[in-house]
């Protein structure tokens, strides 16, 4: 059985891609590659890091990224390692003993306390029989400004249902359609994982800015403006298609395989 080293060594070179062009596509440092296909993964970084730079190199090669990560953590990689419990001191406490008090002495206080703490009842007034509850005047008040806010109420409901129930539901517009791109577009179809850039051509053959540059995985396309003359630089000339007026070109086949840059002449 092949281990995960012997699977990307042996899928790299089928692809006859080098330890130096990998990087440069994957953007992962080549001796953390080369420590990759000699299956030594102790590289100084997390495990989060080395199983992304795994993942990432084996889409790369083709390879099954799932498998390699399930033989990676076949090696007891990748394990959350248990954190140790803390124990936190927050003081000591100190607790005082009350005097001692007998029985009585501490029935009698609280017998004491306690006639204290009742509100003796109110007194009437001599010579009032007035009832002590709530003035009827104002609960009289209370009662009448309800009921008007109770018929404001009922009112504007009625309003509401006469003059508003047949008022016809707004009408929902399409959302325009977006507009075509104007003006003369480069298509750009990855057939295998591969770094692009373009930038503008100035007057004088200088470059000029960056219209596009980025990473495409197999099988992602790209339409770029095409306004000028440009210049293209692929990592992988070979994975590289070029879309122009319908028709594909290998820029591989045009300018040959591996890094390499050429130019394109205004449409």
């Amino acid at each position: 059985m092949q281990t995960i080293g012997e699977r990307l060594e042996e899928a790299r070179k089928k692809k006859g891609i080098s330890l130096r062009e990998a990087a440069e596509v994957t953007k992962i440092r080549g001796d953390y590659l080369q420590k990759f296909e000699s299956n030594h993964f102790d590289i100084g970084l997390t495990e989060i890091y080395v199983r992304g730079f795994l993942r990432t190199y084996a889409h790369l090669l083709k390879v099954p990224a799932d498998r390699v990560l399930a033989d990676y953590a076949a090696l007891g990689r990748g394990e959350a390692r248990p954190r140790p419990s803390a124990r936190e001191i927050y003081g000591r406490l100190d607790v005082s003993t009350p005097p001692f008090e007998s029985p009585a002495a501490r029935t009698t206080a609280e017998e004491g306390e306690a006639e204290e703490q009742v509100p003796a009842p109110p007194r009437a007034r001599p010579g009032s029989s007035l009832p002590t509850g709530p003035d009827p005047a104002k609960v009289f008040l209370y009662v009448k400004w309800g009921a008007i806010a109770v018929a404001a109420l009922i009112v504007l409901f009625l309003v509401k249902g006469i003059f508003f129930s047949g008022s016809p539901a707004p009408v929902k517009r399409p959302a325009p359609a977006p507009a075509a791109p104007k003006g003369p577009q480069l298509g750009l179809v990855a057939t295998g994982a591969v770094q692009v850039t373009l930038r503008r051509k100035n007057a004088d053959d200088s470059e000029g800015e960056i219209v596009f540059t980025g990473f495409l995985a197999a099988g992602e396309s790209r339409s770029v403006p095409r306004a000028g003359a440009l210049f293209v630089e692929a990592s992988l000339a070979e994975n590289l298609a070029l879309e122009i007026n319908g028709k594909r070109y290998n820029l591989g086949q045009m300018l040959g395989t591996g890094p390499r840059r050429g130019q394109l002449p205004a449409p």
